[in-house]
């Protein structure tokens, strides 16, 4: 059998998915481990989630607070057509159990007997009270991937601490550095430490299965929120550690720039991104605005009375033939809609049951 892509057949080879054939045992809740195992899910592993009979991350019969659901309607089982779990949770499969008895954790065990890789964020004391912590899932599957996402990791005084992503962008600085210099500290638009830890524990396990294959050893993998996303804020680090300076809260502004900023255009709720880096791309800004001779101080106004004249994709058009790093401020509505994305293929539209048909990132 050939290979089929897009109604067509080519060669003689059947094509695989990656990672065909692993059974990845999810106990996993909210963003973090989810996240992880859906990458693993799309590679073609296959992840069974193992949700709590008593407290299930998608809700029960009634409509969670702040949930989004097709068309507002939660229906009959909102639990089936949340729109953040159904984007998490894709290509997977489930069981409810209660680990909290002992009938519960023996169909656990039973599944991680014929499974490679089991995926948790719970604080740290919580495996361990249940009796199926990496020692004891050892014993059942010596070869077994454990990967235990915690916002501290397993060790440490802050260590059964708990915490979501947005605490953690707190605790590595991130929010400090995020808002304007007369405002307060900032937190990102979407859980930023969550994403980051779980495309860390995504790639962890890849590698401990490439590990696997040449020992024959499983492991247990720490990964904390707080550490995943520290490295992504290196360089703050070190200028402290080198200079003694802290950094500071600067807007739409980027120390790496020459100039930098946020621009309202033509229409409600309008706005572009423009960078510049270098003594040649300002020029060529100026001259895309009309504006060749003119002192930096008044840039800003300058670039905003042109912009205000254009629609954001007009005015990224312009700016980028003339080589100006720029780009329009999207929302959802037009993510969904761009051309470039719909022409790349990006977006996947899926038909859920009772979630209806929609285009899934």
């Amino acid at each position: 059998m050939g290979i089929k892509v897009e109604g067509k057949v080519y060669g003689d080879i059947e094509r695989k998915k990656a990672l065909e054939g692993l059974r990845i045992i999810d106990l996993s809740q909210v963003y973090a481990g989810p996240y992880a195992s859906k990458l693993l899910a799309d590679m073609g592993a296959e992840v069974i989630r193992v949700e709590s009979a008593v407290r299930s991350g998608r809700g029960g019969q009634k409509p969670q607070s702040g949930a989004v659901y097709p068309d507002g309607e939660p229906g009959e089982r909102p639990y089936n057509r949340s729109a953040y779990y159904n984007e998490l949770n894709r290509n997977k499969l489930a069981i409810s159990l209660d680990l909290s008895k002992d009938q519960g954790r023996e169909v656990f065990k039973r599944l991680v007997k014929v499974s490679d890789v089991v995926i948790e964020n719970f604080s740290p004391r919580v495996m361990e009270n249940f009796g199926l912590d990496y020692p004891t899932l050892r014993q059942i599957k010596p070869e077994i991937i454990v990967v235990s996402i915690s916002a501290y990791g397993q060790t440490g005084p802050y260590r059964d601490y708990v915490s979501f992503g947005r605490g953690i962008e707190a605790m590595v600085g991130l929010s400090q550095i995020t808002g304007y210099d007369d405002s307060q500290p900032l937190g990102p638009g979407i859980a930023y430490a969550d994403a980051a830890a779980g495309l860390h524990a995504a790639f962890a396990v890849l590698v401990a299965l490439r590990h696997r294959r040449r020992t024959g050893k499983g492991q247990h993998i720490d990964l904390s929120l707080r550490e995943s996303l520290t490295p992504l804020l290196g360089e703050h680090v070190l200028d402290y550690s080198m200079n003694k300076r802290a950094p500071e809260r600067r807007g739409n502004r980027d120390s790496s720039t020459i100039f930098q900023g946020c621009y309202r255009c033509r229409g409600n709720d309008a706005w572009i991104t423009i960078a510049i880096y270098s003594d040649e791309e300002r020029e060529s800004l100026r001259n895309a605005i009309g504006n060749p001779t003119g002192r930096d101080e008044d840039l800003d106004n300058v670039i905003e009375n042109w912009t205000l004249s254009h629609e954001p994709d007009e005015a990224m058009r312009i700016l980028q033939k003339a080589g100006v790093r720029a780009g329009a401020v999207l929302g959802a509505e037009d993510l969904t809609s761009d051309p470039h994305l719909k022409e790349r293929g990006f977006f996947e539209i899926v038909t859920h049951p009772e979630a209806g048909t929609h285009p899934y990132p």
